[in-house]
């Protein structure tokens, strides 16, 4: 059992559930133009959960080439999933 502080995030971990897929694809059921992939999450219990999710993001264009980044997503205490930034890593 991992010790995290009450507030803070946990620390990301590859193993990505079933219910964070699920938040992570409500998310980002609208979204076009980059194709996201998780790589990990870390998740902060708030008012509802802050997801963190280190992705692979690939620009939807032949010949795109894939760049790290990080996606926040806010899961409200009724379920609804949405994107709150997303950030373009340096390689």
């Amino acid at each position: 059992m991992s010790k995290t502080t009450l507030g803070s995030y946990s620390p990301f971990s590859a193993n990505i559930s079933t219910e964070d897929k699920e938040v992570f694809v409500n998310a980002f059921e609208k979204f076009v133009g980059v194709n996201y992939e998780p790589i990990a999450v870390a998740k902060q219990v708030v008012a509802g959960e802050n997801y963190a999710f280190f992705c692979n993001a690939t620009p939807v264009y032949p010949g795109a080439t894939s760049n790290p980044a990080m996606v926040t997503i806010f899961k409200s205490l009724e379920g609804h999933s949405s994107i709150t930034h997303i950030e373009k890593l340096p390689y």
